[in-house]
């Protein structure tokens, strides 16, 4: 256990931002599967903009690499043009 009051501040600090991590994590995992779901071009692209746009949140907050989120924007992208190839 931490002795010094600063640790004892960080520890508390970490402990909060490890819940918005995961939160955040886990509202990505949920918009790219929204995305992946879709069997209609026109509802997969407004379910991908929502995607990106989380994203870039997490990114920006430095939640995720922007490497990850750009190659995962990218994955979802193609799977997107797929769908319209197909209809």
């Amino acid at each position: 256990m931490a002795h010094h009051q600063s640790a004892i501040k960080r520890i508390r600090q970490s402990a909060k931002l490890k819940i918005y991590n995961r939160q955040k994590k886990t509202v990505v995992k949920n918009a790219i599967k929204d995305v992946q779901a879709c069997e209609k071009y026109d509802e997969a692209v407004i379910k991908l903009n929502f995607a990106s746009k989380v994203l870039d949140k997490v990114t920006a907050r430095g939640i995720m690499h922007k490497n990850t989120a750009a190659r995962r924007k990218s994955m979802l992208a193609r799977f997107v043009n797929s769908l319209k190839e197909q209809n």
